[in-house]
């Protein structure tokens, strides 16, 4: 069935789409596909997650289906790696137990926020584990991985490998004291968890963390990079990226990774939650069965793959560049993976993705002087939100007029106040009258 407009105004007024239809490109018009970061799913969202993406890809998508143009909106939750496997552990939960928790978690408060998804998907799912191992086996076939055999961070008392957030220290490049094994929250930079310095086991720091050898596959960013760079210098300038992204205002590549060359990224962990290693890697991958992909390999996969669970036309958005214009929408701490990794991956891969054209990044959201911290209670979390009696309405045009898009904005209860009895009351009083 076509859609049908509220009014006969072809071209004036937004057409509406009729219930369960999936919308599709067509050749000829302007097809957006938009998307917002996948929040993890071992917890739930604050303010600054949801106006760092899912809050302003809502924003966007409403005013590009204004235009009648073929729009589609996806997210979802990134529901594999250490994060899951340690809240599950936590909270006495299997990784898929606790996923399909927060799951709903996440859904029933993006549902309050009136955020329009054409589909809020899930990475744990059978058609990502075919679409993310359907790269991997690209990736080899086309000699982009290499196995390398490196030390790990081992905790001698639990026997385990201590992969990404098992493990917690240093971080060597900007002394940030708490750094993640996969990444500091203080420089925003990628580590490998061997790297840290005085690294603990977070699950006990008294533990005694040591280093083990370990076999993993790792892809060839150094070999792809010539490719990467060429075509961040032309969807930069196609896509006119925001500031804050690897390449500056003159186009001139920015970030050092990039700069200093980027080294070969381990894409498996020893982990049991996860997107199984495809077999049939032969001697070349020897020493990696059992293992998982990364969960910074599979979770931008999740894209395509919650595309696919809306529909099993979903290629005809994520296959289709020259007619699909890819909007993606996040905090700047993912922006590094956007625009330098993902891509990578999709080129190795060597079929025509759809890949990035305008990404939109923001500066952190921070609260009342601090960052937000369920593990110290700061901050405003949609749950509580949804407890305090202010509208929806109220939260989403506080935070987008607070948008952190040039530098880290505040979240203070006395300016959340104010803004709305000073400025949005009065402007409502204006408008209408008392």
């Amino acid at each position: 069935m076509a859609e049908q407009a509220i009014r006969d105004s072809p071209g004036l007024l937004r057409n509406q789409r009729v219930d369960g239809q999936v919308p599709l490109p067509k050749e000829g018009e302007t097809n957006v596909m938009i998307t917002s970061a996948l929040p993890y799913c071992n917890n739930m969202p604050h303010l600054g997650n949801i106006i760092g993406s899912t809050l302003s890809a809502d924003v966007f998508s409403r005013y590009v289906c204004t235009k009648n143009r073929n729009t589609i909106y996806i997210c979802g939750t990134d529901e594999y790696g250490t994060a899951t496997e340690r809240q599950a552990m936590k909270e006495g939960k299997t990784p898929q137990e606790l996923c399909s928790h927060y799951w709903k978690v996440h859904k029933d408060t993006y549902d309050w926020f009136e955020l329009d998804f054409d589909h809020f998907g899930r990475t744990s799912t059978p058609l990502h584990t075919e679409i993310t191992q359907e790269v991997f086996l690209n990736l080899r076939k086309n000699d982009l991985l290499e196995r390398k055999e490196t030390l790990q961070l081992y905790c001698e008392q639990d026997q385990k490998f201590l992969a990404d957030r098992f493990a917690e220290g240093t971080c060597p490049y900007c002394s940030y004291p708490d750094a993640r094994g996969d990444q500091c929250d203080g420089c925003s930079r990628t580590l490998d968890a061997v790297e840290l310095i005085n690294p603990r086991c977070v699950d006990n720091t008294s533990h005694t963390v040591m280093t083990k050898s370990s076999t993993h596959m790792y892809l060839r960013l150094d070999v792809i990079q010539p490719q990467t760079e060429a075509w961040i210098r032309e969807s930069w300038k196609i896509g006119k990226w925001s500031p804050n992204s690897v390449v500056n205002a003159q186009g001139e590549i920015i970030d050092s990774r990039l700069k200093s060359g980027l080294k070969p990224s381990a894409i498996t962990r020893d982990l049991k939650w996860g997107v199984p290693v495809p077999a049939g890697g032969g001697e070349k991958e020897e020493g990696t069965e059992g293992k998982v992909i990364y969960c910074w390999f599979d979770a931008p996969l999740g894209y395509p793959s919650i595309t696919a669970n809306l529909t099993p036309e979903w290629k005809q958005w994520w296959f289709n560049p020259e007619h699909v214009k890819l909007f993606q929408f996040m905090g700047k701490d993912n922006i590094y993976f956007h625009t330098v990794f993902f891509p990578s991956m999709l080129i190795g891969d060597g079929r025509p993705w759809t890949k990035l054209h305008h990404i939109s990044g923001t500066e952190f959201l921070n609260y009342e002087g601090g960052k937000f911290s369920k593990s110290r209670n700061l901050g405003v979390f949609g749950t509580q939100a949804q407890k305090t009696g202010i509208p929806a309405s109220v939260w989403r045009y506080y935070l987008v007029a607070n948008r952190p898009e040039s530098g880290d904005s505040m979240f203070s209860w006395g300016d959340f106040i104010t803004a709305n009895n000073s400025v949005l009351l009065k402007k409502y009083v204006q408008l209408f009258g008392t």
